[in-house]
């Protein structure tokens, strides 16, 4: 469920710069408190893989304590039984020991089982540790390159401001001089296909 959601949110982190204001190719301008929200509401997700895996182990320990529980509770009754039976029969000794075997085989098979669930609890909760780490890994470094990238926007919008700028200043020096129409016109459009490229 929480992988489903992280997935979830980081779509519509895309759809986000999806629907940016693409200045140029490759630079999108994007709503910065959207894209925080996304990536809080990431952030916030992550934990909830360790608090599952926490739920998975308390879990196996309950299940552990209930069929021990139970065994003790069939081994109580079987030996009720069995002496009752046996105190009328001949084979009172020889049914003690199958008793006796029966209570190791179960009390044996209820620790195998208590040891196999903690291993794999062990294990489960290791993956939903190490998947959480990946996940918040990789939203750390998705919102990095992002940031990057719309820094880098900025810096490329920032340079186009100041050569428009240098460029009119230009224009007003030169208002007064005796260039003709044409050696303006042909200044301008050196000056836009240098600085907006289609």
């Amino acid at each position: 469920m929480t992988q489903l959601r992280i997935k979830e949110l980081l779509g519509r982190a895309n759809s986000i710069l999806d629907n940016g204001f693409h200045l140029l190719p490759g630079f999108v301008m994007v709503n910065s408190s959207k894209m925080e929200d996304i990536l809080d509401r990431i952030d916030a997700s992550i934990p909830e893989d360790i608090k599952e895996a926490e739920s998975i182990l308390r879990r196996r320990e309950e299940i552990q304590i209930e069929a021990q529980q139970r065994a003790e509770r069939v081994i109580a009754e079987a030996r009720t039984e069995a002496e009752k039976i046996l105190s009328e029969s001949e084979l009172l000794s020889q049914v003690q020991r199958e008793a006796e075997r029966i209570k190791e085989q179960v009390l044996s098979e209820c620790q195998e089982l208590r040891d196999n669930t903690i291993e794999e609890a062990k294990k489960i909760k290791i993956q939903a540790e190490d998947e959480a780490h990946r996940i918040k890994e990789g939203a750390e470094n998705y919102a990095e390159q992002v940031l990057n990238n719309i820094e880098n926007d900025l810096a490329q919008l920032q340079t186009i401001v100041k050569n428009g700028q240098m460029y009119l200043e230009k224009l007003k020096t030169s208002a007064g001089s005796d260039y003709n129409g044409q050696a303006q016109s042909a200044q301008q459009q050196d000056y836009t296909a240098a600085n907006y490229p289609m």
